[in-house]
């Protein structure tokens, strides 16, 4: 069952010292054991049905950004109280999602390169430039709707290395097919989430087994992180890509229609996503 207790005090200082130490932690248990298996053929159904529309996405990976849109099976899980605890702690008040993407490690899939996520990456046009402050400014969560283990590509991740103030997506930094002696597998049943400072060294693991693995992930961002260059139709988008070459994630807006059904305790996580009105 899904714990929808807040975290004690000794839990979340628990928590935030992993989050410090190593780069993240895992909170078990967000999405109930007997949903996990009906949100996964959920999701699973949406990426297979809008695959045509994202084909630049890696050869053996299944992707659909701003997923709310096509599916709101996992939505009531999204602010569970143990993990905006741990978030409002980390970002303070007001916090937003700022991505919620469908993300399947397909059968076959080869290991990826190493990077750290928006806004640390530097091959994105809304990148903080490196070497970047020692701050957490961004969190990422995978939402574990398959179980992750090291035989089906459980993220790969380089402990502590949220610590160093640029990553592999930049020029001078080391090369993203390295191996390290301390990278792991995130292993954790399904129903579990990773939560991981986005500044967090990690690459996609190969799947070797026969089933694909599945998970959402879900980003968490404060008030103050502008995040205009992700919207399609922003003006800071078209300025800062579509004006000079650069290229950067796309995160469609949240179709109003789908705004209105969600809790109101995960409207308040999406209210500055909204698709515009119409002008006519």
């Amino acid at each position: 069952m899904s714990d929808k207790k807040p975290m004690d005090d000794a839990q979340l200082g628990n928590c935030l010292e992993q989050l410090a130490s190593v780069g993240y932690c895992i909170l078990r248990d967000l999405i109930p054991s007997d949903r996990c298996g009906e949100i996964r053929d959920s999701v699973s159904a949406v990426v297979r049905e809008q695959r045509q529309n994202y084909s630049n996405a890696p050869a053996n990976v299944g992707f659909t950004p701003s997923v709310i849109n096509h599916d709101q099976s996992f939505a009531e899980y999204l602010a569970n109280p143990r993990l905006l605890a741990l978030v409002g702690r980390l970002l303070g008040e007001h916090v937003r999602i700022s991505f919620t993407s469908a993300i399947i490690n397909e059968p076959g899939n080869e290991r990826g390169g190493w990077h750290a996520d928006w806004p640390f990456n530097q091959k994105n046009a809304g990148r903080i430039l490196a070497p970047y402050p020692d701050a957490v400014v961004h969190l990422t969560t995978l939402w574990m709707l398959s179980p992750f283990d090291v035989s089906n590509g459980g993220t790969l991740v380089l402990p502590g290395s949220h610590t160093k103030s640029t990553n592999p997506t930049a020029i001078d930094a080391p090369d993203p097919n390295e191996h390290f002696a301390d990278e792991i597998n995130v292993c954790g049943a399904a129903g579990s989430v990773l939560v991981m400072d986005s500044r967090l060294w990690h690459a996609t693991a190969p799947n070797g087994t026969s089933e694909p693995r599945v998970a959402l992930a879900v980003r968490y961002a404060p008030w103050w992180l502008n995040l205009e260059v992700l919207r399609p139709e922003a003006d800071e988008r078209k300025r800062m890509c579509d004006e000079t070459g650069a290229t950067d994630n796309i995160v469609p807006s949240i179709r109003r229609e789908v705004y209105e059904r969600l809790p109101p305790n995960v409207q308040s996580l999406y209210r500055h996503w909204i698709e515009p009105l119409s002008k006519e």
